[in-house]
């Protein structure tokens, strides 16, 4: 055995290690390149929960988003008519809540009652999943707030009202609205009859 042996032995297994190395890093980049993104997670979670299933900002021409596309057929033909003759005026109508599931409606009550200390406070802006006009496709909360403001000025002529003195963006369908003109508000979602079932 000569000298020159061993350190060819130790060359030899520094290449080898470092290809395993190589090799194991180039296996953990392509798994980490392969799983999902955290958003991507989080939207999966929120559709097998039942969630709003739909990132607020959503168009009213976005059918394959669940907080647009489960919305009653008559309140989303409304709204989108109202969208075009917005975008005319160089405004953006943009759904930051619509339909909601009964499981999500019930996670934004526990987390009123959390923020605002009582069931009784927390009323004022978040129904039950029962009497909720969200859970039944039948609400929308309209963006960015010039888009709010247009529906405010021009709403009734679609049938969209405001129901809500407190709450701005809450908007139905009101379908006589446009001969009667939109009912007068309630102060606050505790003042609707719909909400004492």
């Amino acid at each position: 055995m000569n000298h020159r042996e061993p350190a060819i032995r130790r060359l030899r297994s520094i290449a080898l290690g470092a290809v395993v190395i190589v090799s194991a890093a180039s296996v953990g980049v392509l798994v980490y390149q392969s799983l999902p993104t955290i958003s991507s997670v989080a939207r999966s979670i929120d559709a097998f929960v039942g969630g709003h299933a739909g990132p607020p900002g959503a168009t009213l021409f976005d059918d394959g988003n669940p907080s647009v596309g489960n919305l009653d057929s008559y309140l989303l033909a409304a709204l989108r008519a109202a969208a075009a003759d917005a975008a005319d005026d160089g405004v953006e109508l943009v759904v930051n809540s619509g339909w909601r599931s009964p499981e999500y409606q019930e996670q934004l009550l526990r987390e009123a009652v959390s923020k605002y200390g009582s069931e009784t406070e927390a009323a004022r802006w978040v129904a039950t999943p029962y009497t909720s006009a969200h859970v039944a496709g039948e609400a929308v909360d309209i963006g960015p707030t010039d888009g709010a403001a247009w529906l405010a000025a021009h709403g009734a002529a679609y049938g969209l009202c405001q129901i809500y003195a407190n709450e701005p963006w809450h908007y139905e369908l009101r379908s006589d609205a446009g001969e009667l003109g939109c009912p007068p508000l309630y102060a606050d979602p505790t003042h609707d009859p719909r909400m004492q079932q």
